[in-house]
């Protein structure tokens, strides 16, 4: 079976790859990636000789490539996503085009190609913020930010697609991942490259905000799950169900790497800052979802990665 991963190069396409090579030894993968400032090939440097695995470097906005890289491909998972909430604040433009326009590419390929299988993956942000209890699958959309609009625009055109062209297609809406090869401008790979650079750390508002955070390999092991057992035109929550605030994740990473709280720099809010994201696990659970991956261990885990890893991450830094 052959598989296409859009977005491959990314910090969760990367490691969903490098699952799959592993779990799988008959698949084949081939990765289509614009290669846009987050990519990087390094991520895949392991298993970049495996005869299994076929990198494309190509935009989903281009119908052409997609067809060339979906051509022979079973199964479609999309990855690709502009995903940084701040940059889509300063300018939302490459969000609706990735995230939509690239999206509606993909779908008509698919539906050339008659696929068996697609793969959409989104984000908890796409149902807004809530201060008690956990959004289900079907409830509401209410993003609150041009990224999370747009990647709810596209489960809503991929929803579209199942009821007007029976198309086999299943959103994923995951949490807060965190893990290696995660491009350093977000919160938590940034917090630990600031500090090992004897920064300080710039914490939103109060700190209060609350995310569930899940380990990148238990969003992977859902997302095969899903790809696997997953009816069709269904959408499956991914989490770990461990939530913190911001100023508690801020101090344990603090912690972690022997520093202060004199570190942390409290800045002037996000505009549309939602203030906490939880999602109800029970669909995927009834699966055979069960996370693996302890928070507190694997926080430690990742932390000590880029402590090992900075010319990896030094050189991205310098992108933005």
């Amino acid at each position: 079976m052959k598989i296409l991963i859009t977005g491959g190069l990314g910090f969760i396409g990367s490691n969903f790859i490098r699952y799959i090579i592993k779990k799988y030894p008959k698949i084949q993968i081939v990765n289509l990636d614009k290669q846009t400032y987050a990519s990087c090939q390094a991520n895949l440097k392991d298993i970049g000789q495996d005869r299994r695995y076929h990198y494309i470097k190509g935009d989903i906005c281009n119908r052409k490539t997609v067809e060339i890289a979906m051509r022979g491909c079973s199964v479609v998972i999309n990855f690709a996503a502009e995903t940084h909430v701040d940059r889509s604040i300063q300018d939302a433009g490459a969000f609706l085009k990735t995230n939509v326009f690239g999206v509606y590419v993909l779908l008509e390929v698919a539906r050339l190609y008659k696929v068996s299988r697609f793969i959409q993956i989104s984000t908890d942000e796409v149902y807004g913020s809530r201060l008690k209890g956990s959004f289900k699958e079907d409830d509401g959309l209410a993003p609150n930010s041009p990224y999370s609009s747009s990647k709810a625009a596209a489960d809503l055109l991929v929803r579209s697609y199942v009821k007007t062209y029976k198309m086999p297609l299943v959103i994923t809406r995951t949490s807060n991942n965190f893990g290696p090869y995660q491009f350093p401008e977000k919160v938590i790979p940034l917090f630990i490259t600031h500090l090992l650079e004897g920064k300080k750390v710039p914490l939103y508002g109060d700190g209060k905000n609350v995310r569930d955070w899940i380990y990148v390999l238990d969003n992977c092991r859902g997302i095969d799950l899903v790809s696997n057992k997953g009816k069709i035109g269904q959408i499956y929550n991914i989490a770990s169900g461990f939530e913190m605030s911001n100023i508690e994740l801020t101090e344990y990473i603090l912690k972690i790497l022997g520093k202060s709280k004199t570190q942390i720099k409290y800045v002037k809010d996000r505009p549309g800052h939602d203030r906490r994201y939880s999602l109800d696990t029970t669909k995927i659970r009834a699966l055979g979802f069960k996370p693996a991956f302890d928070f507190l261990k694997y926080i430690t885990l990742t932390a000590h990665w880029y402590q090992q890893n900075q010319k990896w991450w030094k050189r991205l830094k310098k992108r933005y």
